[in-house]
């Protein structure tokens, strides 16, 4: 007997162990393995499991709580004043888009209901890497989106407190400096001062600029440092965290509460506005073309993030796969259906061309005459917020929970309160995620990485539900998507749309394909990316009979992610590097799929 091996022999064996890791990137958990580990009491035996409250009415009511924000008090302003009355077609287009996403996110909710999200259903489907990567993409979203949110609130906020007016009190104004982050105060003054050293007078600066340089001038200074903070916006968030801390009921009330005065505002706006309507706003109905209306298709997407979270709730939903599937269809088509009647209601009140304001709403009531319907609007606006940010911060530490449930991330996340049922600890950094970035970093920096966050795990989600359609003993749940065969219709659709594109957006088309020089070669990049990605996929789907739907739901969201900036797209990869980093070195050794034979092999490549 040989007592060393020939280097042959040992190139054979090294390569066997690499190409073993190489598949233990992609090893899966079983919808089994999933529901053991939940019912595990959140990966610590000494901690009780989430508790069950959430009825049909309660996943509705959280789904219009997080669509219905920002988006109709704020952005539908921005995207009515480009696409004009035809914007609703776009609602149109983003509420498909986001449907077919919800199928694809209600059919899994049903076969593994299991707190996760897209980051549970892609371990079922592509395994543990790509679960990571959507997991860490969901903390953009999630903790990420919400810096965003609870800045906008400040700004409402101390726009209402400004606004009050009660016998001699002329309103209450919150200084400067503690209502922006410490960037934008900083960047505002350096704009200012180099404005004033051209010769430009002061008051000719726009709003945000004077407003940012009074906060850096006007600001406590100790030890040579500025003291600027969002305080409104750190004060949301800590009663926010705190609320999703003492328990899904409490959270659940409070979400029902705010969807309810949101509602009636917006029903309020709808009824009276309906009187002001003067239909000759409505002509032109499409000033800009289809192109004018898709320019909003950021702005409107942004709108209608958060139904997902919803699915991040299903351990605590009395019946998950019957009533989880129609809490998001529900919730989509009720705000789908508000957004249109309030674009058309906003339209026809002004011109399209006067709403690029931050408060269109209001604007527009202002411009009938009635100011006091402004105020409504105002504390209406400041309630929605409010319950955009409750939803993405119950959704984020269930993340969390479970990938620690994974061995992903330290048990600390999994641990579960032993009173309020809630995923603690996971809370907590939840809140620090959050309120510490908005001390520092201005929110409109990181809207569009929100976007890219979501519809990367829309893709996937919707990638998953065609990857298990042709996994054999494939597992079933209450709700199935509609099977509609591709075969056929998916290379039509590409050719009708090639045609239409070559007739109506012949200059569109060669820009894209064009390659002069450097800088519009790199902005067309991603439609460049989704343009193949079309292609393939309509081979894909002819060759192996792909589900439509689904299909749909990958090419519509994989469309308006190529509609984000490519500055964008290179601070997602950025964000995916670092969360990377954090996988191979840590999650990937602490996952709970390693088995000990894995283990020792690492050892002894190691040694």
């Amino acid at each position: 007997m040989h007592s060393h091996c020939n280097s042959g022999e040992l190139n054979i064996h090294a390569a066997t162990i690499y190409f073993m890791d190489i598949s233990s990137f992609f090893r899966k958990k079983s919808i089994a393995q999933i529901l053991q580990s939940s019912a595990e009491k959140g990966g610590d035996a000494g901690h009780p499991s989430l508790s069950r409250h959430l009825r049909l009415v309660d996943l509705i009511s959280l789904g219009i709580a997080a669509i219905v924000g920002a988006g109709i008090f704020s952005t539908i302003g921005v995207a009515s004043s480009e696409g004009g009355p035809g914007v609703i077609f776009l609602f149109i287009f983003t509420a498909v888009a986001c449907g077919f996403a919800a199928f694809a996110y209600a059919e899994f909710a049903s076969m593994v209901p299991v707190a996760g999200s897209a980051y549970t259903y892609s371990y079922v489907a592509f395994g543990e890497l790509i679960a990571w990567i959507i997991g860490w993409a969901l903390i953009m979203e999630y903790a990420v989106g919400n810096v965003t949110v609870a800045v906008s609130w400040s700004d409402y906020f101390t726009g209402l407190l400004d606004s009050i007016r009660i016998g001699s009190l002329n309103g209450i104004h919150i200084p400067e400096w503690a209502s922006i982050d410490y960037v934008s105060a900083l960047r505002g003054f350096n704009v200012a001062t180099a404005a004033i050293g051209t010769g430009k007078p002061f008051s000719d600066l726009d709003s945000f600029t004077q407003t940012a340089c009074l906060a850096w001038q006007n600001a406590p200074v100790i030890g040579g440092l500025h003291i600027i903070a969002d305080i409104p916006a750190l004060a949301i968030n800590i009663l926010i965290t705190w609320l999703v801390y003492t328990g899904i009921k409490e959270s659940r009330n409070a979400s029902n509460i705010m969807v309810g005065i949101k509602l009636s505002v917006i029903l309020l706006v709808i009824g009276v506005g309906i009187f002001y309507v003067d239909t000759s706003n409505w002509n032109p109905f499409l000033p800009n073309g289809i192109g004018g209306v898709l320019g909003g298709v950021s702005a409107v997407f942004f709108a209608y993030i958060g139904f997902d979270a919803l699915s991040t709730t299903v351990e605590e939903c009395k019946n998950p796969s019957r009533d989880l599937p129609r809490g998001i269809m529900w919730a989509i088509i009720i705000c789908t259906v508000l957004y249109i009647l309030i674009a058309l209601i906003l339209t026809g009140i002004i011109k399209y061309d006067q709403l690029r304001v931050g408060d269109p709403l209001a604007f527009a009531f202002n411009k009938i005459n009635l100011k006091w319907f402004s105020g409504i609007i105002a504390v209406s606006a400041v309630v929605a917020m409010t319950s955009v940010l409750l939803v993405f911060q119950i959704g984020q530490p269930r993340i969390w929970m479970s990938m620690s449930r994974d061995g992903l991330l330290p048990k600390h996340f999994s641990k579960i309160h032993p009173k309020y049922k809630t995923p603690s600890y996971a809370t907590i950094i939840t809140g620090l995620a959050v309120g510490i970035p908005t001390l520092f970093v201005p929110g409109d920096v990181i809207l569009d990485l929100c976007s890219m966050g979501t519809l990367f795990a829309f893709v996937l989600v919707c990638g998953g539900v065609l990857k298990l359609q042709n996994t054999p003993g494939r597992p079933a749940g209450k709700f199935r998507t509609p099977y509609i065969n591709g075969k056929f219709i998916m290379p039509l659709l590409l050719l009708t749309s090639a045609v239409l594109t070559f007739i109506y957006a012949n200059e569109w088309l060669r820009g894209i394909l064009t390659f002069s020089d450097w800088d519009s070669t790199a902005h067309n990049i991603p439609m460049i990316l989704f343009i193949i990605l079309t292609v393939v996929l309509t081979m894909f789907t002819y060759l192996k009979n792909l589900s439509l739907i689904p299909l749909l739901g990958m090419i519509f969201c994989a469309y308006m992610m190529a509609q984000i900036k490519l500055t964008s797209w290179l601070g997602f990869l950025i964000w995916l590097t670092i969360g990377l980093t954090l996988y191979f070195s840590y999650g990937y050794r602490k996952s709970k799929l390693i088995s000990e034979d894995r283990r020792q092999n690492t050892g002894n490549r190691e040694f």
